[in-house]
């Protein structure tokens, strides 16, 4: 039984560790999950403020921004498209951007204030006959566009070079926006090789310590890019789990809960079957003696010859009631132990003088050959009790009985007493072993037998369980006090 207990006490405790980590791997995963869900919002959020900082500099708002242009100038895209056949068709975009200025355009000096009308006209003269005239552009770029996606993209990107020559994309103006939007991050402008057409969003870091990068062209032709490293907390996505952690808590404790509650039962039954086996083992050894002595005694009945010696026919008729009064001892005592309120013991209360009924127990109480006993009785000569003396003398008794079984070669034990507010209370102590401080706590229960009842002492386990409910039964309450090695005091209360 002992080795099945222990083998389903470690697969118990392998149940609950597995248990645990497949909910730690599974929170791991959505932990993953939600930060990446996470990081998607974040970019998103992202790529919102850049094409909000790109509407302001495209609207003209000052947005921190520094331009190079003193509205002096202007640039005007041409894209040009040929498209050539083979085995596969191919289309090839041109890019052109052309800048003029207004002064040359009129042809009036740089000195000359430049009015609406002024800019008007040169607009006109550049844009003569349906069709730019190029002839007059002091200055201007081609790019290669053809691995643009379509033509609206081609204009966008030629539209871009424009607003970066005349508003430039700051990193200040940037963090500006993300600032508002609640978004702190490491920002570098920069200018790349090749041209940068689509938008890059990739996951940095440890998954501990995580970080979102997200490249954004705002100038493809330029092949101009802005660069953003947001680094996040892990406390910020950890909210988004919080209905999931607070159900898999939940679950999880109610099952280890359930997984304990279940093991501590099946180690409970354990213990009352032992408790049980090692009962009947003892009640036996209890009953074997008195058994014995009246199987000897009515053998000793038998003989004639015994039975005319008149002091040998005493002894035998004296042993006989000892023992039959030892038997009904302890019949009496397993009937009321297994009643289950106290109220359903029976008393016959008298009043009961408890010096007299002290003496009375010490006087009939058998002290070993090897032990030497001394007995103090301090109680008041006067003090009654109303209580059944038959249960009063057991209760008593058994409290003796321990202070001498569980002693030295020498034990004084002493009876006080004293009245408080209609409450009697008779305290017996000894000079014994004393009670360990893991053992005060259940010498009480039934069948429980401390480290010192743990040798060759007989015993059942039910005294003191015994003495408790007596006095219980009476109305009262019973207290201990003890010291390993130095001895225990017993603290009876009963009302009066």
């Amino acid at each position: 039984m002992e080795k099945r207990i222990k083998t389903l006490y470690l697969i118990t405790i392998a149940a609950i560790l597995a248990f645990l980590a497949m909910q730690v791997y599974w929170l791991y995963g959505r932990y993953v999950f939600s930060l990446d869900e996470y990081g998607r919002n974040l970019s998103s959020r992202i790529m919102e403020s850049v094409d909000l900082y790109n509407g302001f500099r495209d609207s003209g708002k000052n947005i921190l921004d520094s331009s190079d242009s003193a509205g002096q100038k202007m640039m005007f895209p041409i894209i040009s498209l040929s498209i050539s056949r083979g085995d596969t068709i191919r289309t090839a975009r041109r890019v052109s951007i052309y800048t003029y200025s207004y002064h040359r355009v009129l042809g009036v000096d740089t000195t000359v204030p430049l009015t609406k009308e002024m800019r008007a006209k040169a607009l006109d003269h550049v844009y003569a006959n349906n069709n730019y005239n190029t002839s007059m552009a002091y200055d201007s770029v081609h790019y290669d566009a053809s691995k643009a996606k379509d033509e609206n993209e081609t204009w966008t990107a030629a539209h871009n070079v424009v607003i970066a020559k005349d508003r430039p994309f700051t990193k200040e103006g940037i963090d500006s926006v993300l600032r508002k939007n609640g978004i702190k991050a490491d920002i570098i402008v920069s200018k790349v090789d090749s041209m940068v057409w689509n938008k890059s969003v990739r996951n940095l870091g440890s998954l501990w310590r995580p970080e979102l990068y997200v490249m954004v062209p705002f100038s493809q032709l330029e092949g101009r890019i802005v660069e953003i490293t947001c680094r996040i907390n892990p406390y910020d996505v950890v909210p988004m789990m919080w209905p999931t952690l607070v159900v898999v808590l939940l679950i999880t404790v109610l099952l280890i809960i359930c997984l304990i509650l279940q093991f501590s039962t099946i180690l409970k039954l354990s213990r009352l079957d032992r408790m049980r086996n090692s009962f009947i083992t003892t009640m036996i050894h209890e009953l074997k003696r008195p058994i014995s002595t009246l199987k000897m005694c009515v053998s000793g009945i038998e003989n004639n010859r015994m039975m005319e010696d008149p002091e040998t026919k005493r002894e035998l008729m004296r042993e006989t009631r000892n023992s039959l009064d030892n038997l009904s001892a302890y019949f009496s005592k397993l009937r009321d132990i297994t009643f289950n309120d106290v109220e359903q013991i029976p008393l016959n209360i008298r009043s009961v003088n408890l010096r007299g009924l002290f003496s009375e127990v010490t006087s009939a109480m058998v002290v070993p050959a090897d032990k030497e006993v001394d007995i103090v009785n301090d109680i008041d000569s006067a003090l009654e009790v109303s209580a059944d003396q038959t249960h009063l003398v057991n209760i008593v008794g058994n409290l003796i009985e321990n202070a001498v079984k569980y002693s030295g070669r020498y034990v004084e034990i002493k009876a006080e007493s004293s009245e408080i507010n209609g409450i009697v209370h008779l305290r017996i102590s000894d000079t014994g072993n004393g009670i360990s401080s893991g053992d005060l706590r259940h010498i009480f229960k039934r069948f429980y037998r401390g480290r010192a009842a743990g040798g060759d002492q007989p015993g059942m386990g039910l005294g003191l369980a015994y003495v408790k409910l007596l006095v219980e039964a009476h109305g009262g309450d019973i207290t201990v006090d003890s010291k390993e090695g130095e001895g225990t005091c017993f603290t009876i209360k009963l009302p009066q």
